[in-house]
């Protein structure tokens, strides 16, 4: 179900597929969302294929986004194991090619407890095909699709560091959302995206320019959910690797302008029975006046199971920020993200751009294509943990049969009737605030994810807030120095 076109089924067919190649390109993902990788000689990659992996430093669980140790030894990677080695296992069902490589080989690996043998707790591939597994005891499918929006930056990586990365120049100038005449500007880099992407099997359904000076949004294709996150994840990829080759920067930070709209990473999400058929959607004989039993006119249109699914993510919204939004930058896009479109409570509503969750639903679209949009990551996001905390989050729902927490965004206001706006739940201001409330005793995410899971990624989201309480910004200087 999630294999690439081409993948090979066995053995035989992986020595035939690399016949005529050296050297294999292999990845896996850390907690940040940043590939590892290297080149395996064949003969490496073939023993590994073979077996039950291949040892790999467990320091990539152990040192953050800058390869800096974290502040506090967690669980994986510590002096007392020696940062010792874990598996990684390769995924032959992940085969690719890379394009601008000369069609280097490349596939990539999930991690292993060399001692168990289990899927690492905090691999994030792992993580993922674990709450996936979950829809499998119902017959379901998870399925789920990735909008990215990102800048364009004009730099180098040398360059950047150079201007000690103040001062960047956009790709372009102004703001044009969805403009044909921006695309005439850097064609050859704006096609290349497009076309690279489908090379390595990432199938994009749109792609355009977006509000912001040198910002484009792409939309990638609908499918199983671990195809989705590692489309997703290699899309990064791709658009940095075709940028480096244009003298161009793409960036996924979240907010990388105080005064600009920042970077999102909408997600959307619906199960399939094995038939094929959407279980948020109803069955033809209620689409006329929508289902009796909706809590809400808002969710009239989506399947009891839909709505079991929606409430359960709602439920446990608070207690997974961090698995969403993992950057101290992330909540900058957050705060006071309604103007530009970035919610950030507790809220949902049919069709509703303002609200964190968005249910999209007949009449504007054919019930197989019902499914929510969780719009409160950014684009800094990590896939496999997003889509994770949102499938185990909606499943809960459907187990526990969970009502409605709150009615739809459009029931609060300062109308007669309305529910004043101060009764909405926010979600966290901060990434310190978020994970205090992920870590605590009791919360879902504990519940969902286990401790271990939860003390490890915490302890590194604390790593980040400890060294953002370290340091001094422009802003600081600027504001006190003269003055304080």
């Amino acid at each position: 179900m999630t294999a690439t076109a081409g993948a090979p089924k066995s053995l035989d067919d992986l020595q035939a597929l690399l016949k005529d190649d050296n050297k294999i390109k292999v990845a896996g993902v850390d907690v940040d969302g940043v590939l590892r990788g290297k080149f395996m000689s064949k003969s490496k990659f073939l023993s590994a294929a073979s077996s039950d992996g291949f040892g790999f430093c467990s320091v990539i669980f152990g040192w953050d986004i800058h390869d800096g140790l974290y502040s506090r030894e967690l669980l994986i990677s510590n002096k007392a194991n020696g940062y010792r080695d874990i598996l990684a296992k390769i995924d032959l069902s992940t085969y690719r090619r890379i394009p601008w490589e000369n069609n280097v080989p490349f596939f990539l690996v999930s991690f292993y407890d060399p001692d168990t043998l289990k899927p690492l707790s905090v691999c994030p591939r792992g993580t993922l095909s674990k709450a996936l597994s979950q829809a499998g005891e119902y017959n379901w499918n998870c399925i789920a699709g990735v909008e990215y929006e990102y800048f364009q930056f004009s730099e180098t990586a040398h360059t950047v560091a150079e201007k000690g990365f103040t001062n960047l120049t956009p790709l372009t100038p102004g703001m044009h959302g969805y403009s044909l005449l921006r695309t005439n500007l850097n064609s050859e880099y704006f096609n290349d995206l497009f076309d690279v992407s489908n090379a390595m099997g990432i199938e994009i359904e749109g792609h355009h320019t977006e509000t912001g000076p040198g910002v484009f949004e792409t939309a990638l294709a609908y499918t199983y959910a671990l195809r989705m996150a590692d489309n997703a994840q290699l899309f990064k990829f791709v658009a940095k690797s075709v940028g480096m080759q244009n003298g161009i920067m793409p960036s996924f930070m979240a907010k990388p302008w105080g005064n600009l709209p920042g970077c999102s990473g909408h997600v959307h999400v619906s199960l399939r029975d094995r038939s094929g058929k959407n279980v948020f959607a109803l069955p033809e004989y209620e689409l006329k006046t929508g289902r009796a039993n909706a809590a809400y006119q808002d969710t009239k249109f989506m399947s009891q199971e839909g709505e079991w699914f929606l409430a359960g993510i709602l439920d446990g919204l608070t207690d997974v920020v961090p698995l969403l939004v993992p950057t101290i930058n992330g909540y900058k896009r957050l705060v006071g993200g309604e103007t530009f479109w970035a919610p950030n409570a507790v809220t949902y509503g049919y069709d509703s751009r303002a609200a964190s969750i968005r249910i999209i639903s007949p009449p504007s679209v054919p019930p197989s294509a019902t499914r929510l949009e969780i719009r409160v990551p950014g684009a800094d996001m990590n896939p496999y943990f997003t889509l994770s905390a949102i499938f185990k989050l909606g499943l809960r729902g459907i187990a526990l049969k969970l009502a409605l927490p709150s009615p739809p965004i459009t029931q609060y206001g300062d109308g007669p009737g309305l529910k004043p706006k101060s009764e909405v739940v926010k979600l966290a201001t901060s990434l310190e605030g978020a994970t205090k409330q992920m870590m605590r005793p009791g919360s879902v995410a504990r519940e969902v994810f286990g401790d271990e899971f939860v003390d490890h990624y915490g302890g590194t989201r604390e790593h980040e807030v400890f060294l953002w309480n370290q340091a001094v910004t422009n802003w600081e200087v600027e504001r006190y120095l003269e003055l304080a």
